[in-house]
């Protein structure tokens, strides 16, 4: 029998139905039931987000719903809550008789068309976070007023840090009356430290919170959502199985693509169903982008101008202003905006407003314009906008930019910053501002300006550093080779730039750029001090303490002609921290002046970040309750301020206190996890690596150890580190005394402690002056081993600095050893125990115990020396020391004396059983949780997650994290963490 002939006339395309979201409609529907709720609904672009809501929407049969779509576009800075401005603006063209109490003035500045019916502006208020906090009040009350109860926020994740700040706080109330929340976003534009992720975590009682994620369409339902675009006529299964292959059931790649086929007659209607003709000479797309093209190509001209304009304008605008960009008769215009929205590639809002029906189509199809014709188009939309009654900052700075317009650009650039300061966004005025600097033909009277804002923005970012902060460095870098400045203009920007630089942690540079400011900073008072204090840092360059002290003497003179009380008090917190690091007994005294606590956010964090020097110094000092003290009350701020760069940097310096302190357990983890989470802050970075080299030394993995404490002084050389390189070299230095190489051990410790003794910072021997002495008198140079503890004595006296004088009684002790005296010797080995041991520093303190044990098995008191050994051996197994406690072992089988069987304290090695860290990360896994939400509640990091996972299930031979679940609890593993421990 015959086929059915083909029928070559092109197929009619409707839109496609709503497919294979009922689940998901009545799950949002339910919610909205149940008010107060919270629902997160999460998929990939083109997945149907928007569409859901629509639909959902479309069916609530609750009464007096009033809703409010604010949508969030992609713009590369985003205009601080311009999403709900937007939204209400629209919804509201005037306040008319909306009921508003006082608090609503403080919406003037961001609605001022509606100046007439608005309460008079609030008093200013000093504190940035109370100010904000009465704006999302106001808000709060103008969406109240409005009798809007349902509040829909689409693309959350391009919002402004400031509308996710305020949509955290519509959700945070307790009042029942608060609007409904549903949020769409594409959760792989999410990353970890955006707010949006709080919105699953910290919801008050009674609030209603679903997350509904949307998956692909299946093999199925792709073929019924292409059949209904064609007429409800069934399609092949080989056509279905292509096009769901090709699309991946996403239903915005699955409805262009049928589209494009359509348009190229490659769709034919054969024996009862449609099957493709020929696709030899087309490539179905796995995305919209080539199919957009092409069906634009197919357009007239007016639809393909419109559409260019759609693009370029990348907002929803009224036809006139798509017009008068086109410049299009009106009548050609409206033409191609109906040709436009017949294929389905405009529509038109509820408020008459044109845009993309979807976003990769604009993208698409803005690509596609040439360059010239891209740059005239956005000058177009850059004068229309210029024009409207409340010209949209961003967006004109945008156009501007793209249109090569370098002075417009700065204007509009320069406002959108300061709005952005104004609400707190620093980021976003970072990233506006450097992006002007670094590309713009800027007038070099003008750059200081705009270069000191955009690195205080930078430097008051709570974020950690990150690639926006080494753009900016980078562009103040490149500011500076300009001929056009002046040494005054010079001098400004190489101040900022040192300023970024310290917080980088590149020592050397952020002092040649400071040494070089500080000479042309006399007309501003304020800046000089605060380049001189910085100057006045021990770690700044290779002057003696006493340069040091004339610089902090200096910025001391130009305290009384400043009167701002936070420049005071940062001054002062500073000069605390350098007098400090310098070793001067006058900086206690300095310390106790300091204020504890303050009233605006940012004073608070500069006493934070006052705390966390000064903790950091203490450590130096071996004042480990002083160090803790200032380290938690820096941390206790840095959690309430929500100061991820400062949080992370205190964190290092409490990880380091506990190796001090001997709390080792769960310390490499916890110094994993800091590494990972600033590697773009070489000096917490660098610090999480020296902790980790420890550990590995004390655990006796030493080639391991040595490759991290290598790696870690060669960095911390080039950023000229001068105080990390001291501590690294003598960590090298011991592990070349352990392979028995002195003499490699006095190579490398050779310029860091001649560093020490031209800069006369004697705190700073603490590690390196112990191993030095040791390494000379093992190559016989004990005239230079004494004339190095006398040089350490003499730098200590008259200081309460009880870390570098347990490093000077081991010097003692060590010294004792070149006699004939062990019973002598072993007196001044008890003695540096002890003075270690009152730290207390517990891993220094065993080490000199065992000193001690070889003087006595070297005198006449072998008895107590097995028995010290023996107790030496037990306790460096308890505190983690494998490595030592195995060399204690080899000590005391040769000195005869038994060799105990404890239990291997610290980390056990677990073998094929779950550790009880990953045991914690299972159980969350049987819960149901994501890496995220396990990340999020064990305070790790995604990463560490996923590895702990892929652990648990190399170890049950799971080959899931479905079969892991089952599997840990068939085998009864969460039993493991409860068996009793063996007994020695």
């Amino acid at each position: 029998m015959p086929s059915a002939p083909l029928q070559p006339t092109v197929p009619p395309v409707s839109a496609p139905h709503f497919v294979g979201r009922q689940l998901q409609v009545r799950t949002l529907s339910e919610a909205l039931g149940h008010s107060p709720a919270v629902v997160l609904l999460e998929g990939e672009a083109g997945i149907g987000k928007s569409r859901l809501v629509r639909e959902a929407l479309a069916i609530d049969a609750t009464p007096a719903r009033r809703s409010l779509v604010a949508v969030c576009p992609p713009f590369r800075e985003s205009l601080t809550l311009g999403p709900i401005v937007d939204a209400l603006r629209e919804a509201q063209p005037t306040l008319g008789d909306v009921p508003l109490t006082a608090l609503a003035g403080a919406l003037r500045p961001l609605f001022p068309e509606w100046s007439p019916d608005l309460p008079a502006a609030p008093e200013a208020l000093d504190d940035a976070k109370a100010a904000r906090h009465r704006l999302f009040r106001a808000l709060t009350e103008l969406i109240q007023a409005l009798g809007v109860n349902l509040l829909v926020v689409e693309d959350v994740q391009w919002a402004d840090e400031v509308t996710l700040e305020f949509l955290l706080f519509l959700t945070s109330r307790s009042d029942t009356d608060r609007p409904d929340l549903v949020l769409t976003y594409r959760p792989e534009d999410v990353n970890d430290q955006s707010l949006l992720l709080r919105l699953s975590s910290r919801l008050p009682s009674g609030t209603t919170q679903v997350r509904i994620l949307l998956a692909p369409l299946d093999r199925a339902e792709t073929a019924t959502l292409v059949s209904s675009m064609l007429d409800g006529r069934p399609m092949s299964e080989e056509f279905a199985t292509f096009l769901h292959e090709a699309t991946d059931g996403v239903p915005l790649a699955v409805e262009e693509s049928v589209r494009l086929l359509c348009d190229r007659a490659d769709l034919v209607f054969r024996s009862g169903q449609w099957v493709r003709l020929s696709l030899s000479d087309l490539q179905v797309p796995p995305t919209v982008r080539d199919s957009t093209r092409e069906r634009v190509g197919r357009l007239p001209a007016p639809a393909q101008a419109v559409l260019r304009v759609a693009a370029v304008l990348g907002e929803p605008h009224r036809e006139d202003l798509v017009t008068s960009v086109a410049e299009l008769a009106p009548e050609a215009s409206r033409a191609g905006l109906a040709a436009a929205d017949a294929v389905g590639l405009l529509v038109m809002d509820e408020r008459g407003r044109w845009q993309f029906r979807h976003g990769l189509a604009a993208t698409a199809v803005y690509e596609s314009i040439p360059t010239p014709e891209r740059r005239m188009l956005h000058e177009r939309a850059g004068r229309a906008l210029a024009l409207l009654a409340v010209p949209p900052i961003v967006a004109l700075a945008r156009h501007f930019r793209e249109a090569g317009d370098d002075s417009s650009w700065a204007t509009y650039a320069e406002a959108a910053a300061r709005r952005a300061l104004d609400s707190g966004d620093h980021t976003a005025a970072v990233i506006h501002l450097d992006d002007l600097l670094s590309t713009a033909e800027v007038p070099p009277a003008d750059r200081p300006r705009l270069a000191r804002t955009a690195a205080m923005a930078a430097l008051g970012r709570r974020e950690s550093v990150d690639e926006v902060y080494h753009r900016l460095i980078s562009t103040l870098r490149a500011m500076l080779t300009s001929p056009d400045l002046s040494d005054q203009q010079q001098g400004e920007i190489r101040n900022y730039l040192g300023r970024l630089l310290i917080n980088t942690g590149e020592a050397e540079a952020a002092l040649i750029e400071l040494d070089q400011a500080v000479t042309h900073l006399g007309h501003d008072p304020v800046e000089a001090a605060k380049v001189m204090t910085y100057l006045g840092w021990a770690y700044a360059g290779p002057w003696p303490a006493s340069t040091h002290l004339r610089w902090l003497q200096r910025a001391a003179d130009l305290v009384p002609a400043i009167t701002s009380p936070a420049d005071r008090l940062s001054l002062a917190g500073n000069r605390a921290a350098a007098l400090l690091m310098l070793g001067e007994e006058s900086a206690w005294d300095a310390i106790a002046e300091l204020p504890t606590d303050a009233s605006s956010s940012a004073e608070r964090l500069d006493i934070a970040r006052i705390n966390a020097n000064i903790g950091t110094g203490a450590l130096l000092w071996g004042r480990y309750a002083d160090a803790r003290s200032h380290l938690e009350r820096a941390l206790e701020i840095a959690d309430v301020e929500q100061s991820e760069r400062l949080r992370n940097g205190v964190r290092v310096e409490l990880a380091n206190l506990d190796w001090f302190t001997g709390q080792w357990e769960g310390l490499a983890q916890r110094a994993e996890e800091l590494a990972e989470a600033d590697r773009d802050r070489p000096g917490v970075y660098l610090a999480s690596i020296r902790l980790i080299a420890r550990l590995a030394a004390a655990g006796g993995r030493r080639r391991a150890a040595e490759q991290q404490f290598r790696l870690a002084l060669d960095e911390a050389a080039r950023l000229g580190a001068i105080d990390d390189t001291v501590e690294l070299a003598a960590a090298l230095a011991r592990l070349a005394l352990a392979d028995g190489d002195p003499r490699k051990a006095l190579r490398v410790t050779q310029d860091p402690l001649r560093t020490i003794e031209e800069k006369r910072v004697w705190l700073w021997a603490t590690e390196i002056a112990p191993i030095r002495l040791e390494a000379l008198i093992a190559v016989g140079d004990v005239d230079q081993a004494r004339r190095l503890t006398s040089r350490l004595a003499n730098g200590l006296r008259h200081r309460t600095a009880p870390g570098p004088r347990a490093a000077l009684a081991t010097c003692r002790a060590l010294m004792l050893t070149t006699g004939d005296d062990p019973a002598r010797a072993a007196r001044g080995y008890a003695r540096a125990a002890r003075a270690w041991e009152r730290l207390p520093r517990p891993y220094d303190a065993w080490l000199a115990r065992e000193r001690q044990a070889q003087a006595l098995l070297a005198g006449d008191d072998a008895g107590a020396g097995r028995r010290l050994l023996t107790t030496v051996y037990e306790n460096l197994h308890r505190l983690g020391a494998r490595g030592d406690a195995d060399r204690v072992a080899q000590e005391l089988r040769a000195n005869d004396a038994a060799v105990p069987r404890p239990w291997r304290g610290g980390r056990r090695g677990y073998g094929d059983r779950l550790s009880p860290r990953e045991l914690e990360v299972v159980r969350l896994v049987v819960a149901g949780k994501t890496n995220r939400e396990i990340g999020r509640i064990l305070s790790k990091s995604p990463a560490t997650v996923e590895q702990q996972v892929r652990s648990a299930m190399r170890k049950l031979n799971a080959s899931s994290r479905t079969v892991l679940a089952v599997t840990a609890v068939e085998a009864g593993v969460f039993a493991e963490d409860a068996e009793p421990r063996a007994q020695s």
